[in-house]
């Protein structure tokens, strides 16, 4: 025997249901920092500190991430070492 039970339930009266937590407070800080990027656009401190939580080992790897850019940068300017 086979019974289907369906309940018409908010996504909110779930939530209570099952114990979690309410998180519309940190959702709303969250969605405030976007709109501020949003606005002002992309700092480079703020590039810097999203690759230092990206990259493993922190200060040596942002270290080496730096003198590849800079290689790289070097490189298509420069190009062949002179002897």
């Amino acid at each position: 025997m086979k019974f289907n039970i369906e309940v018409d339930t908010t996504p909110e009266e779930v939530r209570r249901l099952m114990g979690l937590p309410d998180l519309s407070e940190v959702h709303e800080v969250y969605l405030e920092k976007l709109k501020n990027v949003a606005d002002k656009g992309l700092t480079p401190d703020m590039v810097q500190g999203m690759i230092r939580n990206w990259v493993p080992m922190g200060d040596q790897s942002m270290d080496f991430i730096k003198s590849l850019m800079g290689g790289l940068a070097g490189g298509g300017l420069g190009g062949k070492d002179k002897k």
